[in-house]
């Protein structure tokens, strides 16, 4: 048998021993109680308060229409919809050129003579997507209801890559979307 026949045995046994000490020191890194990852910050708070308003006196088929209605308006194509999950996925695309960055892209272009004209990408278009998510807030009263929307943007530049993805935190977005959804809402009870 001699050495080699024990080094065979004995590699899969220290890859195993290596990969459990990587994951001890990795567990005993984490630091607090777990507990406290499940705990909102005050910004998170901020940021639900600022996504998500209630609504009383309409169906939830009808708050998905007024939704779906909004996006619409707001120039987003209905992507999915799940009515039994309260779901509504919109999309829209759009230039996503700044003045600024083209500008800055040609005083380097001048600047090197050319050579960042070959090099440099600068942002191209953009798609913005929304998600709008309604739930009943209480049992007993089937036309009370939350909605909760998200705005996110991925951006692509000139060389097709993605060189930005974020979920929009700007107030009036959201400020926008829902007073037309509370004037959609109205116009709806109007309706009945």
């Amino acid at each position: 048998m001699g050495w080699k026949g024990t080094r065979k045995r004995s590699l899969p046994v220290l890859a195993v021993l290596v990969l459990a000490g990587c994951m001890l020191m990795t567990g005993c890194m984490l630091r607090g109680d777990p507990r406290d990852n499940f705990e909102l910050t005050p910004e998170q708070l901020q940021n639900r308060e600022m996504r998500t308003r209630t609504y009383e006196g309409i169906s939830e088929v009808d708050i998905l229409s007024a939704c779906a209605a909004v996006l619409q308006d707001l120039e987003f194509t209905i992507d999915e919809t799940e009515a039994k999950l309260g779901v509504i996925v919109g999309s829209k695309r759009s230039d996503a050129t700044e003045v600024g960055q083209e500008a800055w892209w040609l005083v380097k272009a001048l600047l090197t003579y050319g050579w960042t004209a070959f090099t440099d990408e600068t942002d191209d278009y953009q798609l913005f997507r929304a998600s709008v998510v309604v739930r009943p807030m209480s049992a007993t009263n089937a036309d009370y209801h939350a909605v909760s929307v998200t705005f996110q943007r991925t951006v692509w530049d000139t060389d097709d890559k993605v060189s930005k993805r974020e979920t929009l935190e700007v107030p009036e977005i959201y400020v926008d979307f829902f007073d037309r959804l509370s004037k959609s809402v109205f116009l709806e009870e109007q309706d009945i």
